[in-house]
C-alpha cells in the first residue's frame, strides 16, 4: 500500500516536471548575458549562506563544530561551489562576446595528445595554489583548433535546449549535487530536477536559498525522497536524460533493474532504463609510491598525505585511495609504512556517518583477518600483503570506508614504474583517479619512463604529488572516469562534470603538486610556496582557512589574501 507521504512525494515529482516543461521555454529564451547574471547571483547567495551550508553538513556528519575537520566542509562545499560558479560565469561572458573559452588558453603536448593548461587559471590561483598545476588532456586526434572551436558545448547554441535532466544526488560531498545541476544546465543546456540523496536532505533549505534564481526562473527543481521517488522520477516520460553519482552497483540496479530478469536484460543489451545515462561512480583508487631517497621529514609528510587520501571525509569519497602500490625493494619501505601506520592511527576521530560503513569494514576484516586495526576505536584497517589481481577482494570492490590496502611489487626504477602502472590498470576496478608520489629527483632520473607511465595510466584524473581531490576542487578541470565505459561495463562512469571552460572530447586531467611543503620546498629547490594543504586531515587551521577560502570564492579580492595566507601558514 502506498502511504500518503509517498503519494505526496510522487505528486511533487509530477508538479516539478510539469513546471520544468514551462521552465525550459524560459531558459531557452534567456540570453547568455542574463544566464551569466543568474550564475553571479547564485554565487553571491552561496557566499551569503555558506555558514548555513557548513552547519547543515556538520550536522549530517556528526562533526564537532570546533574541530579542524570542519574545514573539509568549507572547502568541499561552498568554496568549490562558488569557484565553479565564477568560472562558468566567465565562460558565458566570453561566449557572449563571440569568443572561445579557450581563446587565451595555453596548449601543450603529452605524447600524441594535445593538452590545455587549466590551473592556474588566474593570478589568484597562482598565489593560492602556488606550485600546483593542472592540464586537461584531449582525446587522441583532437587538435587545438578543434578544441577552441568546440569549447562551449551546448552554450554555443543556447536557444536549443535539450529537455529535462534528472540528477540523482550524492550522499557524501555536499557540493556534488549542485555542481552536477550546473553542469547539466550549462554544458548540456537541460533544465534539471535534482533528487537529493536522503542522507543530505538537511541540505534542502540551504540549496533552496542558494539556487533560488534558477528555481524562480523554472530551470531547476529540488526533490527529496527515497528510491521509490528516484525511480518514479527517472522513469517519467518527461525526463530526457539521467545523471547519477554513486556506486557501479547502484548504477546497474537503476539501469538494468534488480528483479530476476535483470541479468537477461544486461545480456540482451535491453536496459530497463531506456534513456541516456551519465554517471560518476567511484572505484578502487590506487596511490603509487615511487621509491627514492627521502628525508625523515619527506616520509612523515607523504605518510600524512596518503592518510588524507584515505581518511578525508571519513573515507567516504569516490576517489579515496584504497590501496597503496609500493616497491618491495625500496630501502625505505618499512620506514614509510611505519609512518603511514602512525598517520592513520593519529588522524582525528570522527563518526562513521555514512550508512553501512561499519558493515563494510567488518566485511573487509573477514576477508583479511590479519588486518591491523588503527585509530581511536580500531575503526581503520590497514591490510598488507594484498595481491595485485582483479579478483582480490580489496581491489575488486570499493569499500567506501576507512580501509587501506598495501600492494608490494618487486623492483625499483623503470622496472617498478612500469609494473605499478600495469597493476593500476589491470588489477583495480574503476578508472576515476590515481595518485603518484615521487621525489623530484626520482622523476628526473626516470625521464621518459615517468612520462610514459603517466600516459599509460587509464584514469580520469591523475595526480602527481597531489591528491586527485585537487582535480575535484579545480573548476576548469574535468572530473569523471576515463572515457570508453558503457552502461553494461560502467566501471567509474560515463561522461565528465565540472569542466568550466566547457571543453569537448576530454580524456583526462593531470594534476601536479609540490613534493614538499614550504619552506622545505624552497630549501630543496622546488619553486613552490604552498604550506601544508588545508585539506590534510592533520591540518590544525583547516577550519579557519576553509572559511576564508569560501569567502574568497564567493567574492575574490586581493585584500582577502593576507588572512588566508596567515591561516594557511599556521596549519
Amino acid at each position: 500500500m502506498v502511504t500518503k507521504k509517498a503519494e505526496s512525494a510522487l505528486a511533487a515529482v509530477d508538479v516539478a516536471l510539469s513546471e520544468l516543461v514551462e521552465g525550459e521555454k524560459k531558459w531557452a529564451a534567456t540570453s547568455l548575458p542574463d544566464r551569466r547574471a543568474l550564475l553571479d547571483r547564485v554565487r553571491e547567495l552561496t557566499g551569503r549562506h555558506a555558514q548555513e551550508w557548513v552547519d547543515a553538513a556538520v550536522g549530517i556528519k556528526g562533526l564537532d563544530a570546533s574541530s579542524p575537520l570542519v574545514g573539509e566542509e568549507w572547502i568541499s562545499g561552498p568554496y568549490v561551489m562558488a569557484a565553479g560558479l565564477g568560472a562558468l560565469a566567465k565562460t558565458l561572458d566570453v561566449l557572449a562576446r563571440g569568443e572561445s573559452p579557450l581563446h587565451n588558453a595555453s596548449f601543450g603536448v603529452a605524447g600524441d595528445r594535445i593538452t590545455v593548461d587549466v590551473l592556474p587559471a588566474s593570478p589568484f590561483d597562482a598565489l593560492l595554489l602556488n606550485g600546483f598545476s593542472a592540464q586537461v588532456w584531449l582525446q587522441r586526434g583532437v587538435s587545438s583548433a578543434a578544441a577552441k572551436a568546440n569549447a562551449g558545448l551546448a552554450q554555443l547554441d543556447p536557444s536549443r535546449t535539450q529537455g529535462i535532466g534528472a540528477v540523482l544526488g550524492a550522499g557524501n560531498i555536499t557540493s556534488i549535487a549542485p555542481l552536477d545541476v550546473l553542469y547539466e544546465l550549462i554544458a548540456h543546456n537541460r533544465v534539471v530536477a535534482l533528487k537529493l540523496n536522503p542522507i543530505t536532505d538537511p541540505m534542502l533549505p540551504v540549496f533552496t536559498e542558494i539556487l533560488a534564481p534558477l528555481i524562480e526562473l523554472g530551470a531547476v527543481r529540488l526533490l527529496t525522497g527515497g528510491a521509490e521517488v528516484g525511480g518514479y522520477l527517472i522513469d517519467n516520460d518527461l525526463v530526457d536524460h539521467v545523471h547519477m553519482t554513486g556506486s557501479a552497483r547502484t548504477h546497474d540496479a537503476i539501469v538494468w533493474g534488480t528483479d530476476a530478469e535483470a541479468a537477461e536484460r544486461k545480456l540482451a543489451g535491453t536496459p530497463k532504463l531506456d534513456k541516456p545515462v551519465t554517471s560518476e561512480l567511484g572505484g578502487v583508487s590506487p596511490t603509487i609510491v615511487l621509491p627514492g631517497d627521502w628525508s625523515a621529514a619527506d616520509i612523515g609528510y607523504q605518510a600524512e598525505h596518503v592518510a588524507t587520501q584515505r581518511l578525508h571525509n571519513g573515507g567516504y569519497n569516490c576517489v579515496a585511495a584504497q590501496a597503496l602500490i609500493i616497491s618491495a625493494d625500496w630501502a625505505q619501505k618499512d620506514q614509510f609504512l611505519a609512518a603511514l601506520r602512525d598517520a592513520l592511527a593519529k588522524a582525528p576521530a570522527r563518526r562513521a556517518y555514512y550508512p553501512g560503513s561499519d558493515d563494510r569494514v567488518a566485511r573487509a576484516f573477514e576477508s583479511y583477518p590479519g588486518a591491523e586495526r588503527l585509530g581511536p576505536s580500531g575503526e581503520r584497517l590497514l591490510v598488507t600483503g594484498v595481491v595485485p589481481s582483479p579478483v582480490e577482494p580489496l581491489l575488486a570492490e570499493e569499500y567506501f570506508a576507512p580501509v587501506l590496502g598495501v600492494v608490494e611489487l618487486p623492483g625499483t626504477g623503470t622496472e617498478f614504474t612500469y609494473a605499478a602502472a600495469r597493476a593500476a590498470n589491470e588489477a583495480f576496478v574503476g578508472t576515476l583517479g590515481v595518485n603518484v608520489i615521487a621525489a623530484p629527483a626520482t622523476i628526473s632520473e626516470l625521464g621518459t619512463a615517468f612520462d610514459e607511465m603517466i600516459e599509460d595510466l587509464r584514469y580520469g584524473t591523475v595526480a602527481i604529488n597531489a591528491w586527485t581531490g585537487v582535480g575535484y576542487l579545480t573548476p576548469t578541470a574535468s572530473w569523471g572516469a576515463f572515457p570508453g565505459h558503457t552502461v553494461d561495463d560502467v566501471q567509474s562512469g560515463i561522461g565528465v562534470v565540472h569542466n568550466a571552460w566547457l571543453i569537448d572530447r576530454v580524456e583526462r586531467t593531470v594534476v601536479r603538486g609540490p613534493f614538499r611543503p614550504a619552506p622545505r620546498s624552497l630549501l630543496r629547490g622546488e619553486l613552490a610556496i604552498s604550506p601544508k594543504p588545508p585539506w590534510f586531515v592533520g591540518n590544525k587551521t583547516a577550519a579557519s582557512t576553509g572559511r576564508l577560502l569560501a569567502g574568497f570564492g564567493a567574492n575574490p579580492g586581493w585584500l582577502r589574501l593576507p588572512q588566508i595566507f596567515a591561516s594557511a601558514l599556521r596549519g
